[in-house]
């Protein structure tokens, strides 16, 4: 797939957004994943959003972007967020009203690293064998030298 850029406005910021389910609960299963993450590919091109990789875990998601120069972050995880919610919702892909949680991250990612990112994102069922989302998560916190409070 390849890229679209405007002949006026040009960048390249590649942003790995990570969100999860409401509470963590892992709800998605192996074929609800698949038919999500096709969703979230097929969203993105929709909305002009290069979106290099995804995977979809069973309570989270990794994905890749290339951020447009006419969205922010929040706009983009917005789009995302209610949209692939309301896909799970109307396809009935869980046995509940599905909900994602609050909140997001996003982590910029230099071009030299990009490769690295999607290899990354591309091993996650591998990765979670070893390490939960949580633990995950508060690596990246501490990688990015972000703290939180509360």
């Amino acid at each position: 797939m390849e890229e679209k850029i405007s002949s006026h406005s040009h960048n390249k910021i590649w942003i790995h957004l990570i969100w999860e389910t409401l509470d963590h609960q892992k709800v998605l299963d192996k074929e609800a994943r698949i038919k999500v993450s096709e969703f979230l590919f097929s969203y993105a091109k929709e909305k002009n959003i290069f979106m290099k990789i995804n995977f979809v875990n069973s309570d989270h998601v990794h994905t890749l972007i290339n951020l447009p120069t006419n969205i922010t972050i929040e706009e983009c995880i917005k789009l995302f967020k209610g949209a692939s919610s309301h896909f799970i919702n109307q396809e009935r892909l869980t046995t509940n009203k599905f909900h994602w949680g609050r909140g997001f991250g996003a982590f910029s990612v230099s071009e030299s690293q990009v490769q690295n990112v999607v290899e990354y994102i591309k091993n996650q069922e591998v990765h979670h064998r070893g390490k939960s989302f949580s633990e995950e998560y508060q690596l990246f916190l501490k990688k990015y030298n972000i703290v939180v409070n509360g």
